[in-house]
């Protein structure tokens, strides 16, 4: 027997599930559901028929076309458009990552806060700066601390955490019928149909909601580097995309309809997006006569699958960013490795861009809106970041030629084709654009909310196309001198200074006394210009000499 026929091929059913676990969760239906309510579950069909199915079924292409490359629009985008698009396809798929893992981080915070006191209140039991505070002690200490793990152990323990809160949506989507079958009350009324039917669907408001579901519904690319290990890729890969769309579709609708009967889609609370998971499992276990049981079950299952996600989405995507393409066109000291092979000033990048988007979470006045604007931000980014996937797609169906063939072909008309794959970068593009309006705000964080949507992506382009000017700086021999250095040193430590501060004074402290209020932003002020400082003096080295 030769080796091929030894080959250990993978199920496109366990293909399917290891890629299901990281497109939907229970937490992605309390999103829309509290901006939707019911008629969630009309925009849930609506995006599955008009976005899930094409958005699978494209990946299930492109991933046949490349199969050789491992898959994923990075590698996608510098096969039909070049290495220069291709980086900064990277670099836009690997920042606009960042504020999910913010949030990730926060949801950890969140998870113990319940486990500890059994109640969401954690305003009053932190606070912005406690909250804060946690939040980035636990992403320093995972960012600092993963490549301490095999990643064996993380995939098995992403795999269970993640299967295991599948099983508890699941479960509860059955509770609710066998509890309806009871004859349980239904919070919702009226729950008939046309509470299903939207009022205002062309307002920006409702319109503004819809890059929540892209993001909740995207990541299928992710199965893309398996279609190698599958024995008949191009059947079983479009199978395994198949049954995630399909999936998707039944643990939405019922699970938003579940929502529905234990909440009254009219008058939500307002922090449902950060602590309705747990709101719904303990409804659900009160109501069975078990407690508050499910829902620290619950908590548990929140924590240990968002710790396994927070170190494996550190690791993957600093380790894979910096290690391809890209190098060409990040300064080299940002791509050197240390004695174990890790990118050590990478994970600097990655540390002190996480806190920046976290500082700017701490000028909001309250934990809920720090939650929701986070939430709402990767309602722009991921979208944008998804554009990629589209427009490589088009490349691929407008030049056929250029391109190996495809084992599975999505849409056999090529104009067919590419008017689908039109449709789909112009939707992407356009939900990107709507979610800069700022769905959770008052009136009162409106315009900070509307300012940080506008600011945050713009950094990220700034950043994007800033890194390939200094690494043509260094190839040339023109690197930067000591003096200019310092300035952007200087330059960066007075922003960091005054968002803190302004952070502090305006909503943490601002009942604080005068001495106290300023005494602590001092004592914070001098520890990030520490840190900055600590952060940039080995790249300092790397861009104002050249290395052999």
């Amino acid at each position: 027997m030769d080796t091929k026929d030894r080959k250990e091929y993978i199920p496109w059913v366990i293909v399917g599930l290891m890629d299901f676990v990281t497109v939907i969760g229970f937490d992605d239906i309390i999103y829309n559901f509290q901006n939707q309510g019911l008629v969630a579950v009309t925009s849930w069909v609506l995006m599955t028929f008009l976005y899930v199915l094409p958005y699978n079924l494209i990946v299930a292409h492109m991933g046949s076309t490349f199969a050789e490359r491992g898959g994923g629009i990075t590698s996608w985008m510098r096969e039909t458009n070049g290495d220069t698009v291709g980086y900064y396809a990277a670099w836009f798929y690997w920042i606009t990552g960042l504020p999910y893992v913010v949030d990730v981080a926060n949801s950890v915070v969140i998870s113990l806060g319940w486990i500890i006191t059994g109640n969401g209140n954690i305003q009053a039991h932190l606070g912005n700066a406690w909250f804060g505070i946690t939040t980035a002690a636990i992403f320093v200490v995972f960012i600092w601390i993963q490549h301490l793990f095999k990643n064996k152990s993380l995939e098995v323990m992403s795999t269970i955490g993640g299967g295991a809160m599948f099983i508890m949506t699941v479960l509860f989507v059955v509770m609710t019928f066998v509890g309806l079958a009871k004859g349980n009350p239904i919070a919702t009324h009226p729950f008939n149909f046309k509470a299903f039917i939207p009022k205002d669907f062309f307002s920006l408001g409702f319109l503004s909601t819809f890059g929540l579901f892209v993001f909740a519904m995207n990541g299928s690319e992710l199965a893309a580097p398996y279609t190698a290990d599958m024995k008949h890729p191009a059947k079983d890969f479009p199978k395994a995309l198949k049954m995630i769309a399909i999936m998707t579709m039944f643990l939405t609708l019922l699970g938003t309809f579940s929502l529905g009967v234990y909440f009254n889609a009219h008058h939500l609370p307002n922090d449902l997006k950060m602590n309705g998971s747990y709101y719904a499992f303990l409804r659900i276990g009160e109501q069975f006569g078990m407690g508050k049981s499910l829902m620290y079950l619950f908590a548990g299952v929140q924590g240990i699958y968002m710790l396994a996600q927070l170190a494996v989405i550190l690791d993957a995507s600093t380790r894979v960013f910096l290690s391809d393409v890209a190098k060409r066109f990040m300064p080299r000291q940002l791509t050197k490795k240390n004695s174990d092979g890790l990118p050590i000033n990478g994970y600097w990048m990655t540390t002190i861009l996480c806190a920046l988007i976290m500082a700017l979470g701490g000028l909001l006045p309250k934990i809920n809106d720090i939650f929701n604007w986070l939430l709402n931000l990767n309602g722009i980014v991921s979208p944008a970041s998804t554009c990629f996937l589209f427009w490589a797609y088009l490349m691929v169906r407008i030049h056929p030629e250029r391109f190996p063939k495809p084992s599975y072909t999505y849409l056999k008309n090529r104009h067919v084709a590419i008017f689908v794959g039109a449709w789909m970068l112009g939707i992407t593009a356009l939900l990107a654009l709507l979610g800069f309006f700022p769905t959770d705000a008052t009136a009162d964080t409106f315009a900070l909310q509307l300012a940080m949507n506008i600011i945050v992506p713009i950094g990220m382009v700034v950043l994007g196309f800033m890194m390939p000017w200094i690494a043509k700086r260094q190839q040339s021999g023109n690197a930067f001198k000591p003096t200019t250095w310092v300035l952007i040193t200087i330059v960066t430590d007075v922003a960091l200074i005054a968002l803190v501060s302004y952070g502090l004074a305006t909503s943490i402290l601002a009942n604080a006394p005068v001495a106290l209020k300023w005494g602590v932003i001092l004592v914070i002020d001098i520890v990030m210009v520490a840190v900055t400082l600590s952060a940039t003096r080995n790249g300092r080295r790397g861009i104002v000499t050249e290395e052999n």
